[in-house]
This record gives C-alpha cells, sequence and structure tokens, in this order.
C-alpha cells in the first residue's frame, strides 16, 4: 500500500523467519528493509540522522543478546529504548509495546508509554490491555498471552 518498513532485530533467526514470513505473504521486497542490530543502538542512530517514523511496533524479549553480544534485558533496557523511540516519533505518530513478560501488567505498559514525550499524554493517548486467545469452540475460554499498550498521537 505504499508504506515503507524497516524491521529491526537483533536476532538472525528472527529476521530470517520476517523475510519468509513476508514472501509467503506475497509482500515484495520494495519498500521493506531488514536490520540486523540492537534496537536500542538504531533508535538513537536515527534519532542523530533525524530520522522520523510514523509508527513504531515493539515486541521485546524479556532476556536475549544482539548481535554483537549486547545484553538485553527487560526491566533495564525498556525505558532506554521508548525514549530513544520517543526522539523518532513523527509529529502525527503511533507505537504499540507488547510483551508476554512476566512481572509487567497493561497498567505497567500504560504508565511507561503515558511518559513518552517527557510528561505525559497532553496531546496524545495511550491504551492498554491483555492480549488472549480463545480456544476454539463456542464458550471457548480467553488464554492469557500476554499485553499490549498502544500510543498515539494526531491520529
Amino acid at each position: 500500500a505504499g508504506a515503507e518498513v524497516t524491521h529491526v532485530d537483533a536476532s538472525r533467526l528472527a529476521l530470517s523467519w520476517a523475510r519468509e514470513n513476508a514472501e509467503l505473504s506475497g509482500l515484495g521486497a520494495e519498500g521493506l528493509r531488514w536490520v540486523l542490530e540492537d534496537a536500542l543502538a538504531f533508535a538513537r542512530r536515527e534519532a542523530r540522522r533525524g530520522a522520523r517514523y510514523t509508527g513504531i511496533l515493539l515486541d521485546p524479549p524479556h532476556y536475549g543478546r544482539g548481535p554483537k553480544g549486547e545484553k538485553w534485558q527487560l526491566e533495564t533496557c525498556l525505558v532506554p529504548l521508548l525514549e530513544a523511540c520517543g526522539g523518532i516519533l513523527a509529529e502525527r505518530s503511533f507505537l504499540v509495546l507488547s510483551s508476554y513478560a512476566v512481572g509487567y501488567t497493561a497498567l505497567s505498559f500504560w504508565n511507561l508509554l503515558a511518559e513518552l514525550e517527557g510528561g505525559g499524554i497532553q496531546d496524545s493517548t495511550v491504551e492498554a490491555g491483555e492480549l488472549v486467545l480463545r480456544e476454539e469452540g463456542e464458550g471457548g475460554r480467553a488464554l492469557p498471552c500476554g499485553f499490549a499498550a498502544h500510543w498515539s498521537r494526531g491520529f
């Protein structure tokens, strides 16, 4: 539909799966950029370059290693990542944060995103909730599988 997408991941395997899924979905290579890098390093570099993004989707792991051995731990790295992402969001933009991280709640994510502009949500909207999968069949139970929060400005 004319959008340009940059997929950043510190995992070579995750990038490979994403590329394969894009091909299986019939998406051509045009408009897709694949970057093997730590997301925080990428966002900070993009900020120095003056890049702006309309949308950012974050689904960070609880723990991981970057391509150069960088250590990622949600408890210590998420806030700096959100701050860096806040610095590259366009005037009219959105950010979605999702995770299955134990020890966090939808309210935790809401609070984190409410701070995106260095002081609250005056000109933005934040929503948060639990992610669920429904069992098949009538009356299927809702099975918890994580949390998500959505921040937007100008929509």
